[in-house]
């Protein structure tokens, strides 16, 4: 394969991207028939494809920077559009919605902050549980008709496991990332 080539797994990275907008109208929209179905087809969609693009990066030998760095940057994207969506319906509450945010962008400046330090921070199975039960919890809000009580319950599920998550991976790096650095070495003959 030619060098800045796009690939399978990359295409289906970016589909969930591209998703968001005609996501967001569909879940925001009153009077488009079956507009909710529609969403959740969507969500759906995208949810499969977040499944797909990383098994057929890492069984055809196709995993690249960019999968890497635009895999998760569409996760984040597609579960803040659509909290941003459901806030605006009045079916979150905001808190719910920033606590979930404000979590991927610590995990994601945490693993920055490693990845310069040379320490990788793994995708753990904790970390895959948020993330179905964020995807699970979602697709129900997003669902026509669906029980508020099954709603409330696989919301705070998901809400639950984002936040041990997050503390989690802050706990399995404490001990390399919060120690004290060495200072630079002088360089003498510099003014």
């Amino acid at each position: 394969m030619g060098a800045g080539r796009l690939n399978t797994p990359l295409i289906l990275t970016a589909s969930r991207i591209v998703a968001i907008p005609p996501l967001m109208a569909l879940i925001l929209v009153h009077d488009v028939p079956d507009a909710r179905w529609w969403a959740l087809g969507v969500f759906l969609a995208a949810c499969f494809t977040d499944w797909l693009d990383g098994r057929l990066a890492r069984s055809r030998g196709e995993v690249t920077v960019a999968g890497a760095f635009l895999d998760p940057l569409a996760d984040k994207l597609l579960v803040s559009a659509v909290l941003v969506a459901l806030i605006q319906t009045s079916e979150i509450s905001a808190w719910v919605a920033m606590v979930i945010i404000a979590r991927e962008f610590a995990v994601t400046g945490l693993r920055l902050v490693a990845a310069s330090e040379d320490l990788i921070i793994p995708a753990s199975r904790f970390g895959k549980w948020k993330a179905v039960s964020q995807d699970v919890a979602l697709a129900v809000i997003i669902a026509p008709q669906a029980s508020a009580l099954l709603e409330d319950v696989l919301l705070w599920i998901a809400l639950v496991l984002t936040v041990l998550s997050g503390a989690y991976y802050f706990l399995m790096a404490r001990r390399r990332l919060f120690t004290t650095k060495e200072p630079a070495p002088e360089v003498l003959g510099n003014p």
